[in-house]
């Protein structure tokens, strides 16, 4: 959609980190009562729903290009309604996975399902920029509604039926005391909050970046949209190596060193994306771009992992809402900050303010416990008392 901003409706850089700004809008508006209600309700169901309307509101797009009603308000529509639906699809998807795997199986499903989603990047990617040439980058969105379909198909096909959650304890709550509960979790253990702050700074960093980047490659370093696409699907070719690489990587020298390696050590090459020109200098915003998605992808599977072993089941759909909505919550401020840079000091020099606040987000991870263990904690444990923050029990010595 950035791209039909650009090209079909001639936006300016405000504009396009607007439209980015309000596919992520949602989770500060509704991130943390659908993690109340993912854990309330079935998780297929939810996912389903979200999956069916992504698809219809893709779809219309090029319907109403076709009519003449296209125009910035209506990308803005839909970028809201299909960013609401992705706050429902994630929460639902990231604690609808430990009910179809045992725990010993989740380390491997989720390096599978991050790995899977950054292939699925790669090859939206790159037929995206094929589609920009041939179709344009309206149209091109009708294969982004095809998939949104395929993906609801593959959930019918899944035959596991998860059981009706346990309302009998909950049922007398109100909504704001779960969310509450939730928040809770995140600050009150020294592992969920650090995590989350360095999310949230860094997602801050990542947005205002790639909110601006379409204009940056197509206005600033020369190149066509559909070169743009190719690009963007060759650096994300990172995202699947750091899947499948974190496994062994962790298994070698610990979660809580892997963590650092993938979110400070490999993102340090965002500082090459500004440097980027046409011809032979595209392959800079390649490098820098395929070291950042490794180490996102990378970092996301040990989160979730950590997450998935630490957090008490009944309680992972609010965790994942609670930290999303502080972590997530700062991409549309990311976007806007991206945006206001690019129109006020000229989009190169914001990409280089926005690239450095990557590796720099990650001086929060080596200002906590995480530099000195070496494994993240995999269990948690309530006080005696009942009362206070959780105490966490280490799957493994601290150096």
């Amino acid at each position: 959609m950035p791209l039909v901003a650009v090209a079909t409706l001639r936006a300016d850089t405000f504009a396009v980190a607007l439209l980015s700004a309000c596919g992520w809008l949602p989770w500060l508006l509704i991130g943390l009562p659908v993690g109340v209600w993912v854990d309330r309700l079935r998780r297929r169901p939810l996912m389903l729903g979200a999956a069916a309307l992504s698809a219809v509101l893709f779809a219309a797009v090029p319907l109403l290009a076709r009519a003449g009603g296209l125009g910035l308000g209506v990308l803005i529509a839909v970028a809201l309604l299909t960013g609401a639906a992705a706050v429902l699809f994630q929460t639902a998807y990231s604690a609808y996975l430990p009910t179809l795997l045992d725990p010993a199986d989740q380390p491997e499903g989720n390096a599978k399902l991050h790995g899977s989603a950054s292939a699925a990047q790669l090859a939206g990617q790159g037929a995206g920029g094929l589609l920009v040439q041939l179709a344009g980058a309206v149209d091109g969105l009708s294969a982004t509604a095809a998939t949104h379909l395929l993906s609801l198909l593959c959930l019918l096909g899944i035959r596991h039926r998860e059981p009706r959650p346990d309302a009998g304890e909950r049922a007398p709550r109100s909504l704001v005391a779960e969310v509450a509960e939730g928040l809770r979790l995140v600050a009150g253990d020294v592992w969920f909050r650090t995590l989350t702050l360095f999310g949230a700074a860094s997602n801050l960093a990542l947005m205002g970046y790639q909110s601006i980047l379409p204009v940056f490659l197509v206005r600033e370093a020369g190149l066509s949209p559909g070169t743009v696409g190719i690009l963007l699907a060759v650096a994300s070719t990172g995202g699947v190596a750091g899947a499948f690489a974190v496994r062994r990587t962790a298994a070698r020298i610990g979660t809580a060193r892997a963590t650092l390696l993938f979110e400070l050590a490999l993102p340090t090459v965002a500082l090459l994306i500004p440097l980027t020109t046409g011809g032979p200098g595209a392959l800079l915003y390649v490098v820098g771009g395929f070291g950042v998605s490794a180490g996102v992808v990378a970092g996301n599977v040990l989160k979730a992992g950590f997450q998935q072993s630490y957090c008490p089941p009944a309680l992972l759909g609010r965790l994942t809402a609670g930290t999303a909505f502080l972590s997530y919550g700062t991409l549309p401020l990311g976007a806007l900050l991206g945006g206001a840079l690019g129109a006020t000091l000229g989009v190169r020099t914001a990409m280089w303010i926005t690239t450095a606040g990557v590796p720099l987000a990650a001086l929060i991870l080596l200002a906590s416990p995480v530099r000195t263990a070496r494994d993240l904690p995999t269990r948690r444990t309530e006080p005696a008392d009942g009362r206070g923050a959780p105490e966490a029990r280490h799957g493994a010595e601290l150096r």
